[in-house]
């Protein structure tokens, strides 16, 4: 048989509002040992923003912390289905060259799938997979 997303994803993602500052969603990061947050606007699954989206499309272009998060991520979001097949997310992560997906189920954000999650179950002896096991540097 073969593996969904709910067999490796992230489980319960952290959310932000996409008024609220990136300086409020670099502090869940920190706090939450994680490098990506999904943004929602009334509810309603945007966008997601990542430590990196933060470095580049904020700091990097002198953006104060106030920024809101929505100015931070990227507006053609793609999201799956825990349900969705391994292969699936890979093929879809390689044709959208994104690292991390939204996990969606009756419109809410269930998890987070990352190449990460993916290179533990798919090649655990690799150092990507080493590296994304290996507990949080916090």
């Amino acid at each position: 048989m073969s593996k969904t997303v709910a067999d490796v994803m992230t489980a319960d993602p952290m959310t932000i509002d996409a008024n609220q500052p990136v300086s409020v969603a670099a502090k869940i990061m920190s706090d939450e040992d994680t490098g990506a947050v999904i943004i929602t606007n009334d509810g309603v699954i945007t966008g997601i923003v990542t430590d990196r989206d933060i470095a580049v499309r904020i700091v990097a272009e002198d953006k104060g912390p106030e920024t809101p998060v929505r100015d931070a991520c990227s507006d053609d979001l793609v999201t799956v289905g825990p349900d969705t097949s391994i292969e699936q997310v890979v093929q879809l992560m390689r044709s959208k060259a994104v690292r991390r997906m939204p996990v969606v189920e009756n419109d809410r954000a269930v998890g987070i799938v990352s190449i990460g999650d993916l290179a533990i179950d798919r090649d655990s002896g690799s150092a990507l997979a080493d590296i994304s096991a290996a507990k949080g540097n916090q």
